[in-house]
């Protein structure tokens, strides 16, 4: 099956963006909350009135469109337990390709769900299973999310087959052993994104995100978030789980007329009961969408695609985007106007104790749909809104509350940002008639003190480590540049460079910083990387990478070395589904004092010693193969 790469070129000015800020906000005082609407035939009515047929850009594929709206082919609950997963935030868990579970780890590759021991200091294959319901043609399917509440795994995936969203629970033995337990369908479109997770879990609370795109001549009724459990009877019933009154729209879409082209859809799914039971809220507006889930609320900020448009007076004009708050203890959701569009889930972050958001809002930003985040461009702004600012939908956002940031080069490529502690990082890799050279912007979250650093190669990822942060770069070599944030003014820090390979992970969970002090002035981390071996291919969807590892002693970064994968040791896998890594397939893993790299089907052990790690014991759990060797 296919994901799909939209192809988009923009343009825009700081200008543009300051033109903009300057409007004069509403006057209107905040009400309580969103009002909802107050039957099926008033929401049938507004959605066959306002519907329309979807742009190609962002828009994804149902099973019965999927070959007109192909663009181009592109080769943890009730045990707590330390996460292993690189999380934006902490006790909020995100989907993923491995999960700890006691003195297991879980993973799941190309359509199988796999466990392995790693008890009494051993590495052990224990079991494997198809990560779908049994007797299912999983052949257009697509399993890319895993997460684990209590003794329950559970897998997120879509299918392009059937058409929608699966949730498929599995049970975890104390032995490790792994047991279909029931799968569940949502009506959808395809929640892909090349940088987000759909998938968040707090305590038994299963948190998704999904899309549905709005037609004119469906019925809007039948075309509504509905569940069922699977039985194998694929004419089966659906059941809502979305009525009137959980569905809402900003007045300003509403008032003005203007297209609505999907619904946006927060499904929270209580993983505890026998039978998964969901609730959804509904948000109608334009298809360009962010999603981000702290452990107050959950926020979407929906924006017309490539807003705001030439022709027209900027500074008449009403914005057009808006951000939507939904408390997770069962208030109102609240909603506000706002301008821009963030880049991914990264431009968001709550601060509960001051009552305030933070996001970085672009000029030209098209949401995280698909591939749609490596296109967003212009200038960029840092958006605090106190919480009081949320309401009924009709104020929008003041010009003082946001800040112009210093602009990246014109037409920057690779966008990203970050929050680490009290500043915000933006970064961007210079692309028209440049070296390809990365510029990193740091501002304080709260106070007018920006600084701009120009680094030496372009700009992959942006991450914290304890107080401070790091760069990382990719292009004949990678590049770790800290960040230090902690003490005084921020300024370049330790630095090292790998010649001859670059990162191959884009994943945030590709990455793990393990803290050994509570500053994390001192610790270990781990990325992918690869190098070229002659064959032309070192893209992570061609080539398992191998684990660096690197110390931060002091502040002061140094190699300790890899562990390296075996290609071409595994037999063939006979997969079936799910077969390229989208997700990716390598991870560093660090628990109980250990070191693990996951590459591909092997999970690989080592140890640090006299400044080098080196491995120590390895193990290749793929389908049909078994057993470990140590040295």
């Amino acid at each position: 099956m296919i994901r799909t790469l939209a192809k988009v070129s923009v343009i825009m000015a700081t200008a543009v963006l300051t033109a903009i800020l300057a409007t004069p906000a509403l006057a209107q005082s905040a009400q309580p909350g969103l009002t909802p609407f107050a039957s099926d035939e008033a929401l049938v009515a507004f959605i066959e009135e306002r519907a329309e047929a979807p742009a190609a850009f962002g828009a994804g594929c149902t099973a019965d469109e999927e070959p007109a709206c192909v663009e181009e082919i592109v080769v943890t609950g009730s045990r707590i337990v330390p996460s292993i997963t690189n999380t934006q935030e902490a006790g909020v868990d995100e989907g993923g390709i491995v999960k700890r579970w006691g003195d297991y780890l879980v993973v799941l590759r190309r359509g199988k769900l796999f466990t392995v021991s790693v008890a009494d200091r051993s590495l052990r294959p224990v079991d494997a299973i198809d990560a779908f319901a049994p007797g299912v043609d999983a052949s257009d399917d697509w399993y890319d999310e895993m997460l684990i509440a209590g003794d329950r795994v559970i897998v997120l995936g879509y299918s392009y087959g059937r058409g929608g969203t699966e949730i498929n629970r599995f049970r975890l033995s104390p032995d490790g052993q792994l047991t279909f337990e029931d799968a569940y369908h949502l009506r959808s479109n395809d929640y892909y994104s090349s940088r987000n997770y759909a998938a968040r879990l707090i305590g038994d609370q299963l948190i998704v995100y999904t899309p549905l795109t709005l037609n004119y001549g469906d019925d809007a009724l039948r075309s509504l978030p509905s569940l069922r459990r699977w039985t194998g009877d694929e004419k089966a019933p659906f059941r809502r789980i979305v009525s009137a009154s959980d569905v809402y729209v900003s007045p300003h879409l509403r008032d003005t007329g203007a297209p609505v082209e999907a619904l946006h859809t927060v499904i929270r799914c209580d993983l505890a009961a026998a039978a998964m039971d969901c609730h959804a809220t509904g948000v109608l507006g334009p298809e360009s969408r962010n999603f981000y889930v702290s452990s107050e609320a959950v926020y979407l900020w929906t924006s017309e695609e490539g807003w705001p448009v030439y022709g027209e007076e900027e500074t008449d004009r009403d914005p057009h985007a808006s951000l939507y708050r939904i408390p997770l203890d069962g208030r109102r959701p609240q909603a506000i106007r706002t301008r821009g569009a963030p880049l991914d889930q990264f431009s968001f972050r709550e601060d509960a104790d001051a009552g305030v958001l933070n996001v970085v809002v672009w000029s030209e930003g098209y949401g995280d749909a698909m591939w749609n985040a490596e296109f967003t461009d212009g200038a960029a702004a840092l958006l605090r809104l106190p919480f009081d600012r949320f309401g009924d939908g009709t104020r929008q956002a003041l010009a003082r509350d946001y800040r112009l940031l210093p602009a990246l080069p014109n037409h920057s490529i690779d966008l990203i940002n970050r929050f680490v502690g009290d500043h915000v990082l933006i970064a961007g890799t210079q692309f028209a008639g440049s070296d390809e050279d990365g510029v990193l912007v740091i501002s304080r979250i709260a106070v007018d003190d920006v600084r701009v650093f120009n680094l030496q190669e372009p700009v992959g990822r942006i991450e914290q480590i304890g107080a401070d942060a790091l760069v990382v770069g990719s292009d004949d070599a990678v590049a770790f540049t800290t960040i230090e944030l902690s003490r005084g003014p921020p300024r370049l820090g330790s630095r090292y460079v790998l010649p001859g390979a670059e990162e191959t992970e884009t994943r945030s969970h590709g990455f793990f910083f393990r803290a050994d002090n509570r500053d994390g002035a001192t610790g270990l981390m781990g990325l992918p990387v690869m190098r070229d071996l002659g064959n032309g291919r070192t893209d992570q969807f061609y080539q398992t990478a191998d684990m660096l590892f690197l110390r931060r002693q002091n502040r002061a970064l140094s190699p300790l070395g890899t562990l390296e994968s075996a290609p071409g040791q595994a037999a063939n896998d006979g997969c079936t589904a799910s077969c390229l890594d989208w997700y990716g397939d390598s991870r560093p893993i660090f628990m109980d004092g250990r070191i693990f790299a996951l590459l591909g089907y092997e999970l690989v052990e080592g140890q640090e010693a006299d400044g080098q790690i080196r491995e120590v014991a390895r193990v290749d759990f793929a389908p049909g193969v078994a057993g470990a060797h140590k040295d």
